[in-house]
């Protein structure tokens, strides 16, 4: 027959390492549950569940027996993951409030990465580039690159409005791709 938890805590604090090894095995699965419901990691839950346990062990001796032992251990528990997402949240910084410091306020200052005109230039003179090259190509090679890659046409499609094989839509849009890196090579 099982023993209660009152006698396991009894024989605990006697110094019976049985009655602990007991108390663990009997409420671990709950721990970890309600651990586990609070922070939504099994790693971190793992170490809060040890923690838990090292804490009620630790003040065993409080424990007061007209209540139930295992809610006695959940508030423990859920204090201890509470603890820990306080002690994990990040710290914020209000872009919109000057920071104080030991000389004052100082106002908080972002560069904006997000306009480079160097970059536009490049991208423009690449996409100019890049239509120059199209547009000395001879027209047959021209027509089929751009309705391929400028308007999204299938090969199907290129064929029946330029009324040719598909094959023959396969060899110009490869002879114009052929074209087009000799003409763009060292350049982009």
């Amino acid at each position: 027959m099982a023993e209660s938890d009152e006698q396991l805590i009894r024989d605990a604090l006697a110094g019976d390492q049985r009655a602990y090894k007991e108390l663990l095995a009997r409420h671990r699965p709950s721990i970890f549950h309600v651990i586990f419901k609070i922070v939504r990691s099994n790693e971190e839950t793992a170490d809060l569940v040890q923690e838990t346990f090292m804490k009620a062990f630790g003040s065993l001796a409080s424990y007061r027996f007209e209540y139930r032992f295992s809610t006695w251990l959940y508030k423990i528990a859920a204090n201890n993951a509470i603890d820990h997402l306080r002690k994990k949240r990040i710290e914020a910084l209000s872009l919109d409030r000057p920071i104080q410091t030991t000389d004052g306020e100082v106002a908080l200052e972002i560069p904006d990465w997000s306009q480079n005109p160097e970059e536009d230039l490049y991208r423009k003179r690449r996409a100019v580039t890049i239509g120059d090259a199209i547009d000395s190509l001879p027209a047959k090679y021209r027509e089929v690159i751009v309705l391929r890659h400028q308007q999204d046409r299938s090969y199907d499609e290129i064929a029946e409005q330029l009324r040719i094989p598909v094959g023959t839509v396969k060899a110009r849009i490869f002879r114009a791709r052929e074209l087009l890196k000799k003409k763009l090579k060292g350049i982009v």
